[in-house]
């Protein structure tokens, strides 16, 4: 039967009567036949799916022991607290992942069928490019959905999700059992080989044709011709760099301990080779860029960006948005016109080491309780907000303590710390949100960044050779968490002689490195899956502090209520009512 698609503008429906919601009028509404002559009409299936694609910054943190929420009714600090279950569940992604999938698999079945250009050599690499973003998205998609909803279920089974592949019309049948989490990432992983087949490590204009990639020469040797469809106007759309970024995502997952299984054979060394194949594209052990732990706040290296470029530390972003002043509205201390949304913990600040490179409960930390923020590691300043910490445009000193009477105190108002602490990563320091001289800057939002990618191969280097192996590759986890300590400016005078008495301790690395991803991707919406991919404590108490009688005292903020099943997330209650073929996990009944 015909799929009519309706394409109608949002805002004029809101103007639109009770009829015109119900009868569209003719020339929006159009039949997938038409896509077969219209190429925008058919990249606009892929386009719509650009837009659903999981946002970076998700707040998840709040729901994890790196930080709490002033805002009491917020989804997150509902999870965290007890009221997360099946029906109720903001980590839900079934409805966005499949309704994606669709439209991914409606263009995957007719692309090929589009005349995408008048000139043939144009409209093949049309063809192969778009064909390769739909098959990067159709992973994407299928990776979040077994993130958020893989599990075992009561039988002891590890369960993916349904595969889905083919276009399901009206007729189709829905009602689908789980596949196999191994099923489910072996998917994945095939769709990302499809994806780096059709696409280019990145788009780039070129000046010669020896520049074209071998695998687009049989398609052409026009220098114009390849430029034109896998040239910098492309730049921001999936590319095969964003297909290993993901590969190396999703291998990491499969790895991870809670979701080790007899049916599950996916290992740590195939995580750290898809991760080292994106260091070595980026130039090895010691290329990530200097400023790159503080991205969010290079204040002229953003102001620069034009063509789709990326910053150095970027493998993909969104676009830039231009006066925004949004991250710095919601969560600036109120004495600069914020709300004050996320208040990073004790036990994130505790885990920041001294610049040394020491833990502070280490017996060689040099760590002194009574000034407990001197001489730490120098991203617990460009991270985190502490009592007498400078932020803002005129780098005004924040007082937090209860006993300090300003605005920014601990609990003075709705919009003040529970913790003690605010967080300043995501921040730029020119924003101004004074009502009375407000100044709003450029800014992006990330997707991937190196940064992670170095981490995830020193996660999974450790696991599968030890701290100082290196598989067949030139560096070793040792090599980079030595790179990324030593660029945040940690055990610069003294060797880092903490990370060289981890080197010879496997589980002792594995801490290092852990705690590494911890701090570098704090605020990133990492911690809330790493701790449950890792099988960690979900239970640790939320604590602040405060200055009492001139000592820093450790308070009790928030305590988590966490069951031992929400390693993994539910399936959403509402598709276990509808079809009798998809298994809950385990607890979530």
């Amino acid at each position: 039967m015909k799929i009519k698609i309706f394409i109608l503008g949002l805002c004029a429906l809101s103007f639109m009567s009770c009829k015109k919601w119900f009868e569209p009028d003719p020339e929006n509404l159009k039949s997938e036949d038409q896509m077969y002559n219209d190429p925008r009409f058919a990249q606009g299936f892929l386009n719509t799916t650009y837009r659903t694609i999981p946002a970076y910054y998700n707040n998840s943190d709040i729901a994890t022991d790196d930080a709490v929420t002033n805002v009491r009714t917020n989804d997150y600090l509902q999870v965290a607290t007890g009221s997360w279950t099946a029906s109720y569940n903001p980590i839900n992604f079934w409805n966005t992942g499949y309704g994606s999938l669709l439209y991914l698999n409606l263009f995957l079945a007719n692309s090929e069928k589009v005349s995408w250009a008048n000139e043939p050599e144009v409209a093949k690499l049309f063809n192969m490019r778009l064909r390769g973003e739909a098959f990067g998205l159709r992973a994407l998609y299928m990776y979040y959905l077994v993130r958020n909803h893989a599990g075992l279920s009561n039988g002891g089974e590890l369960l993916g999700v349904p595969l889905v592949t083919a276009y399901q019309t009206s007729s189709s049948d829905f009602n689908i059992p789980r596949a196999s989490f191994k099923d489910c990432i072996q998917q994945i992983l095939t769709d990302l080989d499809s994806a780096e087949f059709y696409l280019p490590m990145e788009y780039n204009d070129i000046s010669n044709a020896n520049q074209i990639p071998e695998k687009f020469r049989s398609i052409t040797t026009n220098v114009g011709t390849y430029s034109r469809v896998m040239g910098t106007h492309s730049r921001q759309l999936f590319n095969a760099l964003i297909a290993k970024s993901f590969r190396a995502r999703t291998t990491l997952l499969a790895a991870s301990p809670a979701f080790q299984h007899a049916t599950n054979t996916f290992s740590w060394d195939a995580a750290a080779n898809v991760a080292a194949e994106i260091i070595n594209f980026k130039g090895g052990a010691n290329a990530l860029p200097a400023n790159g732990h503080t991205f969010y706040n290079n204040q002229g290296e953003i102001d620069g960006l034009s063509q789709g470029l990326n910053p150095p530390e970027i493998i993909w972003r969104e676009n830039i948005q231009t006066n925004n002043g949004d991250q710095e509205a919601q969560n600036l201390p109120p004495s600069l016109f914020g709300n004050g949304f996320i208040n990073p913990t004790q036990n994130l600040v505790d885990a920041f080491p001294m610049t040394n490179g020491y833990p502070i409960n280490h017996p060689s930390s040099g760590f002194n309780a009574i000034t407990p923020y001197a001489n730490r590691d120098p991203r617990l300043t460009h991270y985190i907000v502490y009592n007498g910490a400078p932020v803002g445009i005129s780098n005004t000193a924040i007082f937090t303590t209860s006993e300090s009477g300003t605005v920014d105190a601990l609990n003075n108002r709705e919009t003040s710390t529970r913790t003690g602490y605010y967080m300043k990563k995501r921040l730029r320091m020119d924003v101004n949100r004074n009502p009375n001289s407000t100044l709003n800057k450029s800014r992006y939002l990330p997707r991937i960044r190196y940064t992670e990618m170095y981490l995830t191969y020193a996660e999974a280097a450790n696991e599968a050779w030890g701290p100082t192996g290196t598989g067949q590759h030139a560096f070793s986890a040792y090599d980079i968490i030595k790179s990324i300590r030593r660029r945040a400016g940690i055990g610069l005078t003294n060797n880092d002689a903490y990370l060289e008495e981890c080197k010879i301790d496997k589980d002792k690395m594995r801490e290092l490195i852990r705690n590494e991803r911890r701090l570098e991707l704090s605020f990133e919406s990492f911690r809330f899956w790493d701790l449950r991919r890792w099988k960690l404590n979900l239970n640790e108490t939320a604590n602040g502090i405060d200055l009492i009688g001139g000592n820093y005292s450790q308070i009790t903020v928030e305590t988590r209520s966490y069951q031992d099943y929400m390693l993994y997330a539910p399936i959403p209650q509402s598709e276990i009512l509808k079809y009798n073929l998809i298994q809950q996990n385990q607890g979530w009944e």
